[in-house]
């Protein structure tokens, strides 16, 4: 998957927006106020909720080494960063991008959530 597709998926998310809070090498969407991806421009990877907690994010890494690594600061609370350049199918990915943004959007109070 190419990093305009990631993207634009991400962006085809019902209430989703792009915002840039840390300049222009990292794009971070949001839903809600939440963020659901954290996509690195620069080096090519997603950043993305990857469970309930740490435990099921760890399947990841187990199942795609070197791919799927945790995520700096916030992996303790179940987020991988993933490499678009690595073995990591577009379906597992997109799977990925989907259970990040339910994820988030499950947690938001009512008055914030997408229609």
């Amino acid at each position: 998957m190419t990093l305009d597709e990631l993207i634009g998926y991400c962006a085809s998310k019902p209430g989703a927006e792009e915002t840039y809070p840390w300049g222009e090498a990292e794009l971070v969407c949001k839903v809600g106020g939440k963020a659901f991806a954290f996509v690195g421009l620069d080096v090519h990877t997603v950043g993305l909720k990857c469970g309930a907690d740490a435990e099921a994010a760890a399947m990841w890494r187990e199942r795609f080494p070197g791919d799927v690594t945790m995520s700096g600061y916030i992996g303790r609370y179940g987020w991988n960063t993933i490499s678009l350049k690595g073995s990591v199918p577009d379906a597992d990915l997109l799977e990925l991008v989907d259970g990040s943004y339910e994820a988030v959007v499950a947690r938001l109070p009512r008055s914030k959530r997408p229609a």
